[in-house]
């Protein structure tokens, strides 16, 4: 949990959801390019982990002591720019330069080129060795920072996914985290050619994270109040490395976009846009300026 005096209300991170997914839709359609189903779905849980659960000082972004995050599907990196923007890490006005030549903020993640990365990804199916390896790392060294790993539904069809998984569970490398965004609609090109990965052989990952000796949490990727519970637990566990297993929606917040694969990497209209801001907008005033969880 992060190191603070109270923790934000549900309420709070319920409302900084939506004002990321404003962000990422604006950043979109101001690009003209780059992926937006993806980024949605990711949304609620990206705002769980840097406003309520990792240990991390954007004034700071190399403090040894930090928690690693690693968003291994690095195509839904406007979601993670927007967060890390919200939280301090660099100028919400920059979000505007996503995907420009010259820009920090590229299509794929660069960690050398924006504080906050921990690692460059895009090559699907990727990150999650790093992130066992910078668990196994702070294992060895006595350091207590946790490492979080964001994994794809459609990317988890890759090997080495389950080499890193196989050698997770070998070291029993408890401060390790992988969350799978299990939105079942995967990225044009894949085996399942645009389907629902559920028809995939992978209908079920937590029976094969526990096949490969991990413990297993299965929440709702959307609910605040769970994904809480299932983040505090995830770090909680001792012994074995944890999947969380997040059930989300691709273009979760935006009807139209909701469920849809086309909008796995399509820029909204000048219309679309309006229409998809109007509905955030709702969102927001319904939840109101309360603090209560």
């Amino acid at each position: 949990m992060i190191a603070t005096k109270t923790r934000p209300s549900l309420d709070d991170l319920r409302r900084k959801s939506v004002e990321a997914r404003k962000l990422i839709v604006e950043a979109i359609h101001h690009a003209g390019a780059g992926h937006l189903g993806g980024p949605l779905s990711a949304t609620d849980i990206l705002t769980a982990l840097y406003f309520d659960q990792m240990n991390v000082d954007p004034g700071n972004p190399d403090w040894a002591g930090r928690d690693r995050f690693i968003l291994s599907k690095g195509h839904s990196s406007i979601a993670l720019y927007t967060v890390l923007a919200m939280r301090g890490y660099f100028p919400i006005e920059e979000l505007h330069t996503f995907d420009a030549a010259h820009s920090r903020l590229q299509g794929h993640p660069d960690m050398h080129a924006l504080p906050g990365l921990e690692m460059s990804t895009g090559s699907l199916g990727q990150g999650l060795s790093p992130g066992a390896g910078m668990a196994l790392g702070a294992k060895v060294r006595g350091e207590t920072f946790h490492t979080w790993v964001m994994v794809g539904d459609g990317e988890i069809q890759e090997g080495q996914i389950w080499e890193a998984a196989f050698m997770a569970a070998r070291y029993r490398l408890d401060n390790l985290t992988a969350i799978l965004d299990y939105n079942g609609l995967p990225q044009f090109g894949w085996p399942q050619a645009g389907g629902f990965t559920r028809e995939t052989p992978i209908d079920d990952p937590g029976a094969k994270f526990r096949a490969f000796g991990w413990h297993v949490i299965e929440c709702d990727g959307h609910d605040q109040a769970s994904i809480r519970e299932a983040l505090d637990a995830a770090q909680a566990f001792k012994g074995e490395p944890t999947c969380v297993v997040a059930h989300t929606v691709k273009g979760k917040g935006v009807s139209f976009m909701e469920g849809d694969f086309n909008w796995h990497a399509k820029v909204p209209s000048d219309e679309q846009l309006v229409d998809a801001l109007a509905e955030l907008d709702a969102q927001l005033a319904e939840l109101g300026n309360g603090e209560a969880a």
